[in-house]
């Protein structure tokens, strides 16, 4: 750990105005990111007498080897600059909630030609229309089979729907009923996106119109002696009608809120937030954020309302009024930046009486529960990986604590369509965000070691240079400076080096460290056949106990770069093997490759639809129609020669 004197800023170096800060460390990673009214006040705190810091705070900043900043014209500019780069470098020491990943999302893909109502965890995806989340998660699925008898919108995937254009046939859904089937042309893309858009008004709150017209259509189906029609459309009404009475109201009609509420402990904080619309609960959802900063509940409500509505992909999710526990720090800013990001005022308050408060308390109830549920989920798992992470680390006889750990694999079909994959797991888990693929070709690719050696050059290669090139220096950065975080985080070292395989392999990632001079990392190889941890330089290797719970660490991390490394084999030599004939076509790009096999479903289509009938798809003219005609028409199997089936078996034909 480095002393914080070591990167001190003379006091007359900083500004005293607003300003953005973040702390570096050794590697060069963004482990805190502040703000502040003044930068030279708020700086300056964090470098007195240690003893006088909090736990938190003074580990950060003995964990820091630099400090950045930047100067801003106002204080709504510091808070947009900080969640800004909170977002893009998710420092360690920051409140960070997370998603408790319980309540799924019913989603409208309306960014689509034919919509699709889907099930989707999370908000992210623009055009998309999202509601709920629903709890418990089966209510999503009881919901979506209500909905369709009155709104069959698609619900398939792009493979079905796909299969089903080009086979001329609609699946299960569209024959019972469930699904208006626009595969095979039953409805057109406006009118299935109006069913769509029906979809979304009932579920945004305009329910009472919908049921009004079906029972209107009844009385005329009574009325005309249709009584079966009228039985359907009676299924219907009631359908619509348990849909619409699952949320209770609560609130009056024109309510339209979103209502927080914190439960805290020592070391961790769960949130819950009802959502309320034309007063009723629409969703509830939840987060658990591990309290790696001594704050008050001020600062954390901040943090949450600016991860919760800055990562809104749709804004209209931002209501006219936001219900807390307590007021947030900063909250005229707060209340500014999300006034505009609504585009209309947003109004952050504390309800003091009332029914609004009553519903406070509930979600206080929900958050208190929702916290104990977590520990007591969380409590076997944290050990078990904590007790794997201490074995694995005392039996290797490493040094530093096991925070990160990279694997490394390689797949191929006997020396072809090489992919070697890069794993990685923080803390004991899977993260899959600094996954990587590599593909190997030319000499690297004739055999698994020189494969490897190519794959862990390319992966330390980077972080080898930032090494040479040293720590940002401490001071002053321009607003729209250095924003390489995604190259700086796959640059980040591991605590340890797995590869999949014996001597050979070990011996092959470690000659390629020392070669860019990163031999302080630790490298160990597990081989397949008897479960067996090699070292470099080692004649014999080591066994651990199969009961050993390092072991299945390993094991774990070994399997799943396995499963990565050969979905990226199969993906890579599929492309290869089904390598269209469109793709020789001059002039036919991505775009309109994809076009036409979204119009025709397969080349067999294209082929029998001739030059007039591909001209019909967008952007395709009658000259780029007749190149593609001709090169299926080249493409195609020779029909097969009457002579030759008809001719004797002892016959030679020339």
């Amino acid at each position: 750990m480095a002393d914080p004197s070591t990167y001190r800023p003379a006091p007359g170096e900083i500004s005293t105005s607003p300003g953005v800060y973040r702390f570096r460390d050794a590697d060069g990673r963004v482990v805190y990111v502040g703000k502040a009214k003044n930068l030279r006040s708020r700086l300056s705190s964090y470098f007195q007498d240690p003893a006088r810091l909090a736990t938190k705070t003074r580990t950060m900043v003995f964990t820091a080897a630099a400090v950045e900043w930047t100067v801003v014209g106002s204080e709504l500019e510091a808070l947009q600059l900080e969640y800004t780069w909170i977002k893009q470098y998710r420092p360690r020491f920051n409140i960070m909630y997370r998603d408790d990943k319980s309540y799924p999302y019913l989603a409208v893909t309306m960014n689509e030609q034919f919509p699709r109502v889907q099930v989707m965890r999370g908000d992210k995806r623009p055009g998309v229309k999202y509601f709920g989340p629903f709890h418990p998660a089966k209510a999503i699925r009881e919901t979506v089979d209500l909905m369709l008898r009155v709104f069959p919108v698609r619900t398939c995937s792009a493979g079905v729907f796909r299969r089903a254009q080009a086979q001329d046939r609609p699946c299960l859904l569209g024959y019972i009923g469930k699904c208006s089937a626009p595969c095979v042309g039953r409805i057109s893309p406006a009118e299935h996106r109006e069913l769509a858009q029906d979809f979304c008004d009932f579920m945004a709150g305009d329910a009472t119109r919908f049921i009004r017209e079906l029972e209107a259509a009844m009385g005329d189906a009574v009325a005309d002696l249709r009584y079966e029609d009228a039985a359907r459309l009676r299924d219907d009404v009631a359908a619509l009608r348990r849909v619409f009475e699952r949320n209770a109201v609560v609130l009056p009609e024109n309510t339209e809120a979103d209502i927080f509420a914190l439960h805290s402990d020592e070391l961790e904080t769960a949130v819950q937030v009802f959502h309320i619309r034309q007063g009723r609960i629409r969703g509830q959802r939840g987060w658990v954020m591990d309290r790696v900063e001594d704050v008050g509940e001020d600062v954390m409500v901040e943090e949450l309302l600016k991860q919760v509505y800055g990562d809104a992909a749709d804004t209209e999710r931002i209501p006219a009024e936001v219900l807390v526990p307590v007021m947030p720090s900063e909250a005229e800013q707060l209340t500014e930046w999300l006034s505009g990001l609504r585009g209309a005022r947003v109004s952050i308050r504390v309800p003091q009486r009332g029914a609004k408060q009553d519903l406070l308390g509930t979600v206080r109830q929900n958050a208190e529960m929702a916290l104990g549920l977590h520990k007591s989920r969380r409590t076997g798992d944290l050990t078990a990986r904590s007790a794997a992470l201490t074995e694995l680390q005392e039996a290797l006889e490493i040094a530093e604590p096991l925070l990160r750990i990279e694997c490394y694999d390689i797949s191929h079909s006997q020396g072809t369509d090489v992919v070697g994959s890069m794993v990685v797991m923080e803390d004991g888990l899977a993260k899959k965000k600094d996954y990587r693929r590599f593909n190997v070709t030319g000499e690297a690719a004739r055999d698994d070691t020189a494969s490897l050696r190519d794959v862990l050059r390319r992966r330390f290669s980077r972080l080898a240079a930032e090494r040479r090139e040293g720590v940002p220096l401490t001071g002053q950065i321009a607003e729209d400076g250095e924003t390489g975080s995604e190259e700086r985080r796959f640059a980040y070292p591991p605590s340890l080096v797995v590869v999949d395989g014996g001597a050979p392999q070990v011996a092959a990632a470690a000659e390629v460290l020392a070669e860019l001079g990163l031999e302080d990392l630790p490298v160990v190889g597990l081989a397949k056949r008897l479960e067996e941890v090699w070292l470099p330089g080692d004649e014999f290797p080591l066994v651990l106990p199969r009961s050993s719970e390092g072991l299945f660490l390993l094991q774990r991390i070994r399997d799943e770069s396995h499963r990565f490394a050969i979905a990226g084999h199969r993906s890579r030599r599929t492309k290869g093997m089904t390598a269209s004939v469109l793709d020789e076509v001059p002039g036919l790009g991505p775009a309109k490759r994809q076009a036409l096999l979204t119009h025709f479903g397969s080349t067999e289509r294209m082929r029998a639809a001739g030059i007039e009938g591909l001209t019909e798809v967008a952007g395709i003219g009658p000259r780029l129609a007749e190149a593609v005609h001709t090169a299926l028409t080249a493409s195609a199997p020779a029909p097969a020669d009457p002579s030759v089936a008809s001719a004797p078996a002892d016959t030679v034909t020339p």
